[in-house]
């Protein structure tokens, strides 16, 4: 069976396309183009819209697949130079749109994510065909004024915000989070100029920040950058010092840096398994936290700088590591070596005799226990003469009174 099951991999592999070729893009297209590729690929061809359709299904999982090699910086990188073969090596990170699963699939999704097996959730097909043909409620949203609500799983709530000139060259924030620790996405949405659909353009997982789950965007008018917590985390999972050495290789730039004046649509995607999210949203305008810009453009700075460090560190660290394994395995093998000479070194030593060997005692004179008279020994005893201190005593007082009838 393993064998017939490798041959199959083997043929899926010869017939698989060109990831650039699957999306229809170019190979020096932006992450931004193949992002926008793909949405309109997975819209067409998701299991949703095409139920009874095996070959739409099967494009599906090819549009996907050749996604996750695409968006991932790194393993575009490696595909680009050693083809198939340099990213298959890696496990490719499960992805699961919650809203086509049944209950006993979405369960046993739900304990693979408990048992830390790395889960990345799509977004529901119907909500991003609802918003696509524009029959989606949008709320009103005030900058300043934040709105808490709950959202049912895979399902949205949609959100507009209206900022001036000034406040979009100050900057713009947009942040959602939990108290009860929800799991949702963040959304952003481009308006279609025709027919007033929404396409989305960002989005935001939900991430544990201290006592909450929290998400955020950030318009500044500099590039400010993302921690994408997924990336590689199967292979961190694998090695111990990968969970150390790849922590930073999900920190990429947003697609959007800036937003211009007028009317945005954000949304907040209900993300949990069973249950609806609990969230509050707000919209800010920058312009009020100018040392807090400052502040996060600096660190940002920092931890790029800190990347390129820690990459270094990694090809040191790694040798090493390998000398130290190294330097272990002799250290064992020395003291083996020199246990054993010293062995041989005794057993000469003791064949410098002519005196038979030495036997041990055996067990049952080891072991005797405590003396039992026996009926010979009590016979020997019986035989042997004793005397009566009663004559003793008498014969020595007859003596003692003759002594006192003699003249002093």
């Amino acid at each position: 069976m393993p064998a017939h099951r490798s041959k199959q991999d083997e043929a899926a592999r010869q017939v698989r396309r060109d990831p650039y070729e699957v999306l229809g893009v170019s190979r020096n297209s932006s992450d931004q183009e193949i992002k926008s590729a793909y949405r309109k690929m997975a819209l067409k061809y998701h299991p949703d819209k095409n139920a009874n359709d095996p070959e739409a299904a099967d494009i599906f999982k090819e549009v996907t697949f050749s996604y996750n090699i695409l968006a991932d910086p790194d393993k575009r990188r490696q595909y680009d130079s050693a083809g198939f073969e340099a990213v298959e090596s890696e496990s490719q990170e499960l992805e699961l749109d919650l809203s086509s699963l049944g209950a006993v699939n979405t369960m046993f999704a739900a304990l693979f994510s408990k048992l830390g097996v790395p889960i990345k959730t799509t977004i529901s097909a119907t909500v991003l065909e609802e918003a696509l043909n524009g029959v989606v409620d949008i709320r009103p949203l005030s900058l300043g004024e934040p709105i808490s609500r709950k959202v049912e799983k895979q399902c949205a709530h949609f959100y507009s915000v209206t900022i001036t000139e000034e406040e979009a060259r100050a900057g713009f924030v947009c942040r959602v989070q939990s108290s009860d620790k929800s799991k949702f996405k963040l959304l952003y949405f481009d308006q279609e100029e025709s027919g007033g659909g929404l396409s989305l353009a960002l989005q935001e997982d939900s991430a544990k920040t201290g006592k909450v789950t929290s998400a955020g965007m950030y318009f500044l008018c500099f590039p400010v950058y993302r921690l994408d917590h997924t990336v590689n985390s199967i292979a961190a999972a694998k090695d111990a010092d990968a969970a150390f050495f790849k922590k930073l290789d999900g920190f990429q730039p947003c697609e959007i840096s800036e937003l211009k004046a007028g009317t945005h649509v954000f949304g907040v995607y209900g993300d949990n398994f069973f249950k609806s999210a609990s969230y509050s949203i707000e919209a800010l305008c920058a312009a009020p936290f100018m040392e807090e810009k400052a502040n996060l453009r600096a660190v940002e700075a920092e931890i790029l700088g800190k990347r390129v460090e820690i990459s270094k560190f990694e090809t040191e660290y790694r040798e090493v590591l390998a000398q130290f394994t190294e330097m272990t395995s002799r250290y064992a093998q020395e003291m083996q070596a020199i246990d054993e000479l010293l062995r041989q070194r005794n057993e000469i030593h003791a064949s410098y005799t002519i005196a038979p060997p030495m036997k041990r005692s055996s067990s049952k004179s080891r072991n005797k226990g405590p003396f039992r008279e026996t009926k010979e020994d009590a016979q020997v005893r019986d035989k042997k003469p004793t005397r009566d201190r009663s004559k003793k005593k008498k014969w020595f007082n007859i003596h003692l009174k003759v002594d006192k009838r003699k003249p002093c």
